[in-house]
C-alpha cells in the first residue's frame, strides 16, 4: 500500500526504543499458539510494537461465548477461523507483516515447522490445552527459544518466563503423565503462588476443572498482553531485567496489588506442595454455587414472578404465594406473621413487604412491555390479603432502569462509608418515593450518634424478651452464607467468635436469661449489630407519608414506595439496612398494647418511643412508615436469597 510507511506508523514508539531498536523489532519473528482470549490480543499488541513477522496457530472458530474477552470475536466474525481473522486484523495494522498460519493448531508433528526462524514464543493456548502446552514448551527448551506465558486470572495477570539454559516448563510445573485435573491444579497454583485473584471470586461453581470451564474477563486478557509485550520487548532487544522461572510476577487490578513470587523447585517446593494439598482437599469438597441457581422459567409470567420473588420481606419470610391463572392473570396470595412474630404488629410489616412485591412485579413486567394492574380482593381475610395482578401489553411501557438491581439489592448489616450523601443522590432517592411520601434525613455525626444510641437501646429490648428470642431462633440459619428462607448467620454483622457464642446461648431461653443477667450477654451483639453500624453510615432516614397509614392499602402503597427507594439506592451504588423495630415498639407503646409476658417490656417500649420522638422532634412519628440507614460501600458477601419459584406456587 502506498499510504503505509513503517517508520512513520511506529514512530511514536521512538523514545522508549531507539530507531535502531525499532528496526531490530521489525526483523524479529514471534510465534503465538492460540488466537483466543490472550493469544489474539498478544498478536495485536506485538504488531503495534512493530514486530515484523509472526507464526500463529489455532484450529478453532469464533463463537458467542468468546465475546466477553476475545478481541477478534464479533457478530461479523461468528463461525470464522480465529487465526485467519486475527491475521487479517494484524495486517490491517501493518500490511508488510509476514504472517505464517497453522490452521490445524500445534501438535508434536508440526512443532519443528512452527518454530522455524522463531525468536520468541508467547503462549496463547487455552488454559486446558495441556498436551499442546506441554509439547510446545518442551520444544522451546529443546530448540533454545525463550518462552513467555502470561495467564489471565480474575482481573489481573500472572507471568512466567522460561529462558534458554534456565528452568524449564516441566521442571517448574512437574506435570509428567499426571491426570489432567492434577495438571490444572499445578498449572494454576504454579502460575500464581500469591493467589491474589482468589479472594473475590463470587461464584466458585463457575470453575469446573473436569468440564474444562472457567470464568474470564477482558481486563485480564488486556493486562496479560501489556505484561507479555513488555517482557517480549526486553527479551528481543536484550535490555532490562528479565526474571525467569522460578521467579514470577502477579498483578491484580481488582485488588491493586503486585506480587513478585519465587518458588525454587517450582511445584516441588514444600510451600507449593502444601498449597496443592489444600487445593486438592477443596476440590474434593466440590463447593456449590455462591447463590442457589434454578433453571430459568419458560413463560413470560413465570419470568416476571421469578424476578419479583426477590422483593424484600422482614426476616426473609416471603409472605406471598403465587397462583398463575393464565399468561395475563396472576393471583398473589398474601399472609402475615402476626400470630407468631412480635415484630409483625397487626400484619403491617408484612403488608409493606407485599407492597414491595407488587412494585417488583410491575417493574419486572416492564421488561416484556407489559403494564401491571393490581386489585385487592375485599372479601379476603385481613391476615391473608389477596391481589389479582393483570398484565396488558402497552407500547408506551419501556423496561424500567431498576430491573438489574432487583436480585442485587440486599441488606447490609455491617459498617458503611460515612461519606455524606450528595445532592444528586438525595434528589434521586426523594423522587423515587413519589408525591405521597417524603424523606427525613438524619445526617451528621450528632444525629448518627443519636440514632445509634436509639438502635443500641432498642436492641436490648429485642434481645431480652422471650417472644423475640423465639423469632430469632427460628429465622437464623447457622453456618450459612446464604439462606433461601431465613437469615444466614454470616449476614448478621457479627464477628465469628460472637456468632459461635450466640449460637450456643440461643440453644435455650434459660441460657439467654443467664447470659443476659450475669454476663452482660447483650453487649457484644448490640455494639456490633447496632451501635457501630449506626454511626458507620452516611445517614439514617425515615420515609414519612403525607398522612398516617391506616388501611391495608395504605401499607401496601408504602411498601411500593419503599421498594423503589431501595432499588434506587442500589442503582446509586448505596447499601441499606432497615431499622423498623423502633417504629414498631413505639406503636406498641402509644397504643399501650402488651406484647410480652415479661414484665417491664411495655415501659421500655415507652422509653424507646420518647427517644424516637427526640430523634424526630418536628415530625409526626405516626406518619413514619419505614426507617433505615444508608451509605456507600461494598455489597454484602453473605445474604438471604429466596425460595425457588416452584415452592412459591399455590
Amino acid at each position: 500500500m502506498t499510504d503505509f510507511r513503517y517508520d512513520e506508523a511506529f514512530s511514536r514508539n521512538i523514545g522508549w526504543v531507539t530507531p535502531e531498536e525499532q528496526q531490530i523489532l521489525r526483523s524479529k519473528r514471534v510465534a503465538i499458539a492460540g488466537m483466543g482470549g490472550v493469544g489474539g490480543v498478544h498478536l495485536l499488541t506485538l504488531a503495534r510494537l512493530g514486530i515484523g513477522a509472526f507464526t500463529i496457530a489455532d484450529f478453532d472458530t469464533f463463537d458467542l461465548v468468546n465475546f466477553n474477552r476475545q478481541v477478534g470475536a464479533s457478530v461479523s466474525t461468528l463461525g470464522k477461523a480465529k487465526a485467519e481473522v486475527l491475521a487479517a486484523a494484524a495486517k490491517d495494522i501493518n500490511p508488510e507483516l509476514d504472517v505464517r498460519i497453522f490452521p490445524q493448531g500445534v501438535a508434536a508433528d508440526n512443532l519443528s515447522d512452527f518454530f522455524t526462524g522463531v525468536d520468541l514464543y508467547v503462549d496463547g493456548l487455552d488454559f486446558f490445552a495441556f498436551s499442546a502446552r506441554q509439547q510446545t514448551f518442551a520444544a522451546c527448551a529443546r530448540l533454545g527459544i525463550p518462552a513467555i506465558t502470561a495467564a489471565p486470572l480474575g482481573m489481573g495477570t500472572a507471568l512466567l518466563n522460561f529462558l534458554p539454559g534456565g528452568m524449564t516448563f516441566e521442571g517448574y510445573f512437574r506435570w509428567g503423565d499426571l491426570p489432567e485435573e492434577e495438571k490444572a491444579l499445578r498449572f494454576l497454583l504454579g502460575l500464581a503462588p500469591a493467589g491474589l485473584h482468589a479472594g473475590y471470586l463470587v461464584d466458585p461453581s463457575a470453575i469446573d476443572l473436569a468440564g474444562r470451564r472457567g470464568p474470564s474477563t477482558i481486563m485480564a486478557c488486556q493486562l496479560c498482553a501489556g505484561v507479555a509485550g513488555t517482557e517480549a520487548l526486553k527479551i528481543l532487544l536484550n535490555r532490562g531485567t528479565v526474571r525467569a522461572a522460578p521467579h514470577g510476577l502477579q498483578f491484580d487490578g481488582f485488588r491493586n496489588k503486585l506480587a513478585h513470587t519465587w518458588r525454587p523447585g517450582g511445584n516441588a517446593n514444600p510451600v507449593q506442595r502444601l498449597g496443592l494439598a489444600v487445593a486438592r482437599k477443596r476440590l474434593g469438597k466440590r463447593p456449590g454455587p455462591a447463590q442457589p441457581k434454578q433453571a430459568g422459567p419458560g413463560t413470560v409470567v413465570e419470568q416476571i414472578l421469578d424476578l419479583a420473588r426477590w422483593a424484600p420481606s422482614g426476616d426473609n419470610t416471603q409472605p406471598w404465594r403465587f397462583e398463575i391463572v393464565d399468561e395475563k392473570h396472576v393471583v398473589v396470595h398474601g399472609f402475615d406473621t402476626r400470630d407468631h412474630c412480635v415484630y409483625d404488629l397487626d400484619g403491617h410489616p408484612s403488608q409493606i413487604a407485599l407492597g414491595a412485591l407488587l412494585e417488583t412485579i410491575s417493574i419486572a413486567a416492564s421488561t416484556h412491555g407489559l403494564r401491571a394492574a393490581f386489585r385487592r380482593r375485599l372479601d379476603a381475610p385481613e391476615a391473608k390479603p389477596t391481589f389479582d395482578a393483570n398484565f396488558e401489553p402497552d407500547p408506551s411501557v419501556q423496561p424500567d432502569s431498576l430491573i438489574p438491581y432487583i436480585p442485587y439489592r440486599s441488606v447490609q448489616r455491617r459498617p458503611m462509608s460515612t461519606r455524606p450523601l450528595t445532592l444528586r443522590e438525595k434528589q434521586a432517592l426523594e423522587a423515587s418515593v413519589g408525591d405521597d411520601y417524603r424523606i427525613l434525613w438524619l445526617e451528621g455525626f450528632a444525629k448518627r450518634l443519636q440514632a445509634a444510641r436509639l438502635m443500641f437501646d432498642n436492641a436490648k429490648l429485642r434481645l431480652t424478651m422471650p417472644e423475640a428470642y423465639r423469632v430469632h431462633r427460628d429465622i437464623i440459619e447457622w453456618n450459612a452464607r446464604f439462606s433461601e428462607d431465613r437469615v444466614p448467620d454470616q449476614a448478621l454483622g457479627l464477628d465469628p467468635m460472637t456468632v459461635r457464642l450466640m449460637r450456643w446461648v440461643m440453644g435455650s431461653w434459660k441460657r439467654v436469661e443467664f447470659f443476659n443477667t450475669f454476663l452482660a450477654g447483650t453487649w457484644a451483639p448490640r455494639i456490633q449489630m447496632d451501635f457501630i453500624p449506626g454511626i458507620a453510615c452516611a445517614a439514617h432516614f425515615v420515609i414519612l407519608g403525607r398522612r398516617e397509614a391506616e388501611t391495608i392499602d395504605d401499607y401496601v402503597a408504602a411498601g411500593r414506595a419503599v421498594q423503589r427507594f431501595w432499588l434506587t439506592a442500589a442503582k446509586l451504588g448505596m447499601q441499606l439496612q432497615p431499622e423498623m423495630t423502633p417504629l414498631i415498639f413505639s406503636r406498641y407503646a402509644r397504643r399501650r398494647t402488651v406484647f410480652s409476658q415479661k414484665e417491664g417490656m411495655l415501659e421500655r417500649a415507652g422509653r424507646l418511643s420518647r427517644q424516637l420522638g427526640g430523634l424526630l422532634p418536628d415530625e409526626p412519628v405516626t406518619q413514619a412508615v419505614f426507617m433505615g440507614r444508608i451509605g456507600s460501600g461494598r455489597a454484602p458477601t453473605a445474604r438471604s436469597t429466596r425460595l425457588p419459584l416452584p415452592r412459591l406456587m399455590e
